[in-house]
């Protein structure tokens, strides 16, 4: 079957609030120097990307410490209607199995603002619904969105659940809408050290 791709591309603009920006401008051209090489600088943050725990857990896992089957394998997608900056409640997530597979990923489209300022306004978990999901198994939580948490948010109750735990979040996806509730997902970090998080290439396809 064929593979989708739930990434968005690397492009100098959206930026979570007070992240580095994205800049990409050339370092050697083919003209002067025979070769065309591009200076590309941006943040462990940038576009889609992992959260690894010690991005908000004093003495968590690092990127490096992220095994690769932790990543790869069966994911529930949860379709979800939120309105802007709303709340997903454990009421919105609808019928789910008493067990999760590892993987879930949030599908509330909100993707389809991603590079505008609306993107900004995407609706977030309640910590009641991040209880929920990891009480049935999930370790690796998955937005097409921000963040789970609001924009706002003073303490990131989301993360501080997940992360916590030694979980793993997914920000930034795209495309979550067209897949079905059961597929396979590869979520493939850049090798980047012991850091706190690393642009990712997702993909999915339905089983």
């Amino acid at each position: 079957m064929t593979w989708i791709d739930l990434t968005h591309t690397l492009t100098p603009g959206t930026q979570y609030p007070g992240d580095p920006p994205i800049v990409i401008e050339p370092a050697l051209t083919l003209e002067a120097d025979g070769v065309a090489v591009s200076r590309l600088q941006l943040s462990t943050h940038s576009g889609t990307h992992v959260d690894a725990p010690c991005h908000t857990v004093a003495g968590g896992r690092t990127v490096d410490q992220i095994g690769l089957g932790e990543l790869l394998g069966p994911a529930r997608v949860i379709a979800v209607d939120a309105a802007a900056s709303g709340r997903i409640e454990v009421g919105d997530l609808g019928e789910l199995p008493e067990r999760l597979p590892p993987i879930v990923l949030i599908a509330t489209g909100w993707d389809r603002w991603f590079g505008t300022r609306g993107y900004r306004e995407h609706p977030a978990l309640t910590v009641e619904s991040a209880e929920l999901l990891w009480s049935r198994g999930m370790r690796v939580l998955g937005v097409d969105a921000f963040s789970p948490d609001p924009i706002d948010s003073p303490d990131f109750p989301v993360h501080a659940l997940v992360l916590g735990r030694d979980g793993l979040i997914v920000e930034n996806l795209r495309g979550l809408t067209a897949l079905p509730a059961e597929c396979e997902v590869g979520i493939h970090p850049l090798a980047v050290g012991p850091l706190d998080g690393a642009p990712v290439r997702a993909v999915a396809r339905p089983f």
